[in-house]
């Protein structure tokens, strides 16, 4: 099989998983949850849909929980735009690269010094901007 056509086949998963649980899934376990990608075999009969969950390890649990609940569903959805001879069992991966990289990013934000003087600009230029030089400093008409 070609790449490019099992590229296409895990972008049409991705975007049609992702709109039926957003649209369409009415399980009050599945919330906050995140469609990152999909993967399928080179023999488009499987497809892991790897999803990030926002909330603590009990919320990802029960949203597992439900996907795998309504696989079924998500299934036939699948096979509705995907013209092909088989339809790609999904299975769903918890991917919690989000949630390590928000982790991450708060602990450089408490460890590194930061640089307040450069975000903000004072009052006074503010009310008073300044005006932009015809030359430029450093260069002269010739």
């Amino acid at each position: 099989m070609s790449t490019r056509r099992t590229a296409r086949v895990a972008s049409m998963i991705r975007e049609v998983v992702s709109t039926a649980i957003l649209f369409e899934l009415r399980d009050p376990r599945i919330k906050n949850v995140t469609v990152l990608g999909a993967e399928v075999s080179p023999d488009l009969r499987y497809a892991a849909v790897r999803i990030s969950v926002m909330g603590d390890e009990k919320t990802a649990a029960l949203t597992m929980h439900g996907l795998t609940s309504a696989k079924g569903y998500l299934q036939s959805k699948v096979a509705e735009y995907i013209k092909s001879r088989y339809t790609p069992e999904l299975r769903f991966v918890l991917d919690d690269t989000v949630l390590k990289s928000v982790q991450t990013s708060a602990i450089l934000r408490d460890v590194l010094p930061s640089d307040d003087t450069d975000d903000k600009v004072s009052k006074e230029d503010m009310e008073h901007p300044k005006e932009p030089s015809a030359v430029e400093p450093g260069y002269q008409d010739l």
